[in-house]
């Protein structure tokens, strides 16, 4: 069997990202990102924890996934900022969601600590410059991701998550 080509994974993924976001403006498209979890969560109710299979996350699971993804790009933003093309570590997204265990978690703190860090990304990403905006850090899967890229991806990487608790949550709800 031939492993897939990970240059080949990463660009695919980066899209992925790329494509959800669309044309949309990312920094608008991130200032929805907190209403929008607000909403899944009051409307999932009593299903918030429920998971649709096992191996799969629940609403409340994709929601501390956002919010740990823009706990680490806060500091990846920073050091690319602040570095000659640092070096981006990856993490293992479904250990953190485990570790943190947000089928326990208090929604209301989640948001909260989202806001603040995406309110202070906001206003980061406002007060950058064209070329602060073209600095890059060297993503060890990867590559070349500039504070662009990475800004962008993330818009993107908030709908894909808002959408699978979605699903998950259309999901929990069919089964019963």
């Amino acid at each position: 069997m031939i492993s897939p080509d990970p240059v080949a994974q990463a660009a695919a993924y980066q899209q992925s990202l790329l494509d959800a976001l669309g044309k949309d403006d990312p920094a608008e498209a991130a200032a929805e990102t907190a209403a929008a979890a607000r909403a899944l969560i009051a409307e999932a109710g009593d299903d918030l924890r429920r998971v649709p299979e096992p191996g799969e996350w629940s609403v409340i699971e994709c929601i501390g996934h956002i919010v740990d993804a823009e706990i680490v790009m806060s500091s990846r933003y920073r050091w690319v900022l602040a570095d000659d093309e640092p070096e981006i570590m990856p993490y293992d997204q479904a250990a953190w969601v485990s570790a943190q265990r947000y089928r326990e978690a208090d929604p209301d703190a989640l948001i909260a600590t989202f806001e603040g860090l995406r309110a202070s990304n906001l206003d980061l990403w406002r007060r950058s410059s064209d070329a602060d905006r073209a600095r890059v850090g060297i993503h060890r899967e990867r590559g070349r991701e500039s504070f662009d890229l990475m800004f962008r991806m993330l818009g993107g990487h908030d709908r894909v998550h808002l959408d699978q608790a979605r699903r998950a949550l259309e999901a929990v709800r069919a089964a019963g």
